[in-house]
Order: C-alpha cells, then sequence, then structure tokens
C-alpha cells in the first residue's frame, strides 16, 4: 500500500468515527471545558473546521501567488467565539 492510500484511508476512517463519536456523548461531555480558557471537545471540532477551510484557500493561493507566501493568521479564538460552536447542535458543526 502506498503511502498516499493509507493517508487517505486514515482520513476515511476518521471521517466515519468523528460523527459517531460525539453521537454517543451527551451534550456535558460535549460542552464542558477542562479547564478555564481551553475549548470544550465542540469548540475543538468547529476550531478543526475553521482551520480546514483557512488552510484550503492558503492551499489554493500559494500555487498562484508570487513568492515568497505570506500566511495569512486568524484570530483562532474569536472565531470560535463568533461562531457559537458551544451552543449550536452538535449535527450542525459535523455536516
Amino acid at each position: 500500500m502506498t503511502n498516499m492510500q493509507s493517508i487517505i484511508e486514515q482520513l476515511q476512517y476518521w471521517l466515519l468515527k468523528v460523527p459517531e463519536a460525539f453521537h454517543v456523548m451527551t451534550e456535558t461531555e460535549m460542552t464542558q471545558r477542562p479547564a478555564p480558557n481551553k475549548w470544550s471537545k465542540k469548540e475543538f471540532l468547529g476550531h478543526l473546521c475553521d482551520s480546514a477551510l483557512v488552510n484550503l484557500e492558503r492551499f489554493v493561493k500559494i500555487q498562484y501567488e508570487t513568492s515568497p507566501y505570506v500566511v495569512t493568521t486568524y484570530d483562532q479564538v474569536q472565531w470560535v467565539e463568533l461562531q457559537g460552536y458551544q451552543k449550536i447542535p452538535i449535527d450542525d458543526i459535523l455536516l
């Protein structure tokens, strides 16, 4: 098996397992923060979604922008707060 095939299979595995894991958790388990100023599981999952969108844009731009490519940053904490991941239904994050 090629390395790329292995990566594809791992991604497929997690695309199935993450929703399964969240669907067996209680709302409290999903929204409980492990410490002050730390994200809950729902917020962390939402952050991963935000990060995927930001990185997709970066991957596209790096193909056509002049060198050196400058990575644009974003306020991850503010994005999580603005999206309100803590309060929205888990299916809205997973879909």
